[in-house]
């Protein structure tokens, strides 16, 4: 009998010490959807901390003193990657842990944008099958720090995988139902171009005609896209949550079309419709083919 409680106490301690081992890896990710979908294979015993809050434009975000520190003491950094966080390139230097690009063995969309953002798209995740790639690469690099753990993180990654497969058939279905004379995008700027080309959409245009929200549109090129709208009879504007509304509202009245808002890059809080990237991307598909459905 003692024996077999020394081997049960034994055994505790071992699960208890494993248990304190990966809590004590330090996760930083740069954006929500990043951080939620590493949430989904770290599991509940490893801490995610993300840099950027709910509802903050990435394209603008500008880093605290704070965050450097985060950034420096981190184990692993995870990037949504594809030049999206390049404020933050700086402080990446100096951080002493492993720094992941989830983008890094994706094809990315190149051209379009203009001077200022690169040239490269990098909003990726708006394609769910992309993400499907990022579970590999999260997966990956978890292993890697915490070997122990290895075949839990690669199984819940399988297992999220499924559900963006799923995902991305029902998005399928559900755009399937809108005519395919109706799918017609404008946006606030040119965050939607991989939804676009994956789902069978057409881009009329964006408010600001680039990859990054910090461009500003000059007169000639609003008007060349309110000319887009008429033609086309789009019936409404897709903007994110995350940038003001002013100048789409305002090619909004001057078209006679309407504003719609979307969760782009931020998810909503926990009470919002959008609280995980599967909501999102749910809300976002969902409010694209109602609304391209609709009458200006």
């Amino acid at each position: 009998m003692r024996t077999g409680r020394l081997v049960t106490l034994a055994s505790a301690l071992l699960a208890a010490f494993s248990l304190q081992a990966v809590s004590q890896i330090a996760i930083l990710c740069t954006t929500t959807v990043v951080g939620d979908v590493v949430r989904q294979i770290a599991g509940d015993a490893v801490s995610v901390t993300v840099l950027l809050p709910i509802g903050a434009d990435p394209h603008a975000f500008q880093a605290s003193p704070q965050d450097a520190i985060a950034i420096e003491a981190a184990d692993i950094v995870f990037l949504s990657g594809a030049g999206l966080e390049t404020s933050l390139l700086p402080l990446l230097q100096s951080a002493t842990g492993s720094v992941v690009d989830l983008s890094s063995a994706l094809t990315l969309r190149e051209g379009g944008g203009d001077e200022e953002d690169g040239g490269v798209d990098p909003h990726v995740w708006l394609d769910p099958l992309n993400v499907v790639e990022w579970t590999r690469e999260i997966a990956a690099a978890l292993s890697k720090v915490d070997p122990g753990h290895a075949d839990a993180y690669g199984d819940r990654a399988a297992a999220y995988a499924t559900e963006l497969y799923a995902l991305d058939a029902w998005i399928r279905d559900q755009v399937a139902t809108l005519p395919v004379e109706a799918r017609n995008l404008v946006t606030d700027h040119e965050a939607f171009g991989y939804f676009a080309d994956h789902y069978g959409f057409q881009q009329i245009g964006a408010v600001i005609p680039s990859y990054s929200t910090l461009s500003e549109p000059s007169a000639r090129e609003v008007a060349s896209l309110e000319d887009a709208i008429r033609a086309a009879g789009v019936p409404c504007l897709f903007v994110g949550t995350t940038i003001p509304a002013a100048l789409a509202e305002q090619v909004a009245a001057d078209t006679g079309t309407r504003v719609v808002f979307l969760y782009a890059e931020s998810l909503s809080d926990a009470d919002g419709p959008a609280p995980t990237y599967i909501d999102l991307m749910r809300f976002d598909a969902t409010t694209i083919v109602e609304g391209l459905r609709s009458s200006p």
